[in-house]
């Protein structure tokens, strides 16, 4: 089978080609002589302009180790949004921070995700929402399903990168409690204010209590004038 193949391959090319067998294939070895050469030379041109991957590799620098920030406020953790390249890249999933400097392809300027870095975005992730409004860590009033795809962005960013600190909630004063406040203490004052009032009125009670009336005295001082004129007469 194999000689028959071997017959009907050289008949083929002396019929196409005009050439004995070895000829055509010594043209062909030639050939790919040539373009190995050429290839070659090229391939080499080429590695003097441009870095091999390695050499690439090299030239970026490591990323520093993650900083521990501890507890810090909304406005602290907005320094870390990539702006200024010599600080790490932060964001927070329902209050936890994590170092995302490893993705800064993602999550710094320029990036896709860019306007969650430097804030807590755990109602924009649970949502998918890219709206100003939705980059909060308020998730109150999310769903079932909502909170289910913030847990699995959560496990994510826990399995990934390194949690760095926490975000300082600040509890807003209502002003049905600020009003009750004013007016507990406006309530304290006036009970104070009185107090010296009632001592006053007490002590006069006290003072004028065991000693005579002042018409009992205007009667004193008539009698006793009355009797020194008697007395005169």
């Amino acid at each position: 089978m194999a000689l028959q193949l071997w017959e009907t391959l050289k008949e083929s090319i002396v019929t196409y080609t005009g050439l004995s067998p070895a000829t055509f294939f010594t043209v062909v070895a030639l050939g790919l002589a040539v373009y190995y050469l050429v290839s070659g030379l090229f391939g080499s041109s080429d590695q003097g302009h441009h870095p091999r991957p390695r050499e690439f590799e090299e030239q970026v620098e490591p990323l520093p180790p993650p900083v521990q920030l501890g507890e810090v406020t909304e406005e602290v953790l907005k320094q870390y949004d990539g702006a200024d390249p010599k600080k790490p890249l932060l964001m927070a999933i329902k209050a936890q921070i994590y170092d995302v400097s490893q993705s800064r392809v993602f999550y710094g300027p320029g990036g896709p995700y860019h306007l969650f870095a430097g804030k807590d975005a755990s109602r924009a992730l649970a949502k998918m929402s890219f709206d100003e409004k939705d980059l909060t860590g308020d998730i109150s009033d999310l769903g079932v399903f909502e909170l289910e795809a913030l847990q699995d962005w959560e496990y994510k960013f826990m399995s990934k990168y390194v949690k760095v600190g926490t975000v300082k909630k600040t509890v807003p004063v209502s002003d049905d409690v600020a009003n009750g406040e004013a007016a507990e203490s406006t309530s304290e004052a006036t009970t104070d204010d009185k107090k010296p009032a009632e001592a006053s009125d007490r002590d006069v009670a006290e003072a004028t209590e065991g000693r005579p009336s002042e018409s009992a005295a205007a009667e004193a001082v008539e009698s006793k004038t009355d009797g020194d004129a008697d007395k005169k007469e």
